[in-house]
């Protein structure tokens, strides 16, 4: 391998890492693209945003989402201090908890003793794609641009 080949290769390798460890790069508020998005045959949700902040290991996630012929939206809100380990309980059958699993955030929600795992990651074209796993469902994957 040439000099050049090796220097631009590590320069790649460097400035990936120094991202997957740049955890506010998901920060801000992000739009649902229905037609890039996967429902797995559930309702399509017409409009939706996400708004993360990510600062000092304190978490926040706030889901907003309207559905095909519903007449009310859903909006959702999760806040962990991911540096002490805290999990919310709202209410008595619902906790949920946010971490870090290298560049993906992760929100694990559990009510009633169903788990569902929501992945946030920063696709390579500049998207946030969102994998939304439930028990006894399709696992859905919802594509969102910064807004």
């Amino acid at each position: 391998m040439t000099t050049l080949k090796r220097a631009t290769l590590t320069a790649i390798l460097f400035a990936f890492s120094a991202f997957a460890n740049d955890h506010t790069a998901l920060n801000g508020t992000w739009t649902l693209v229905p037609t890039k998005s996967d429902f797995a045959g559930q309702p399509v949700m017409q409009t939706g945003t996400v708004t993360i902040d990510e600062r000092q290991g304190n978490i926040a996630v706030s889901r907003s989402f309207a559905y095909e012929g519903a007449t009310e939206t859903f909006f959702y809100r999760d806040m962990t201090d991911s540096q002490n380990s805290a999990t919310i309980h709202t209410g008595k059958n619902l906790k949920s908890k946010t971490r870090w699993d290298h560049d993906v955030l992760k929100v694990t929600t559990t009510e009633s003793g169903a788990t569902t795992v929501e992945s946030y990651a920063l696709g390579a074209d500049g998207t946030m794609v969102v994998n939304v796993v439930r028990p006894d469902r399709k696992p859905i994957t919802l594509i969102l641009q910064r807004k």
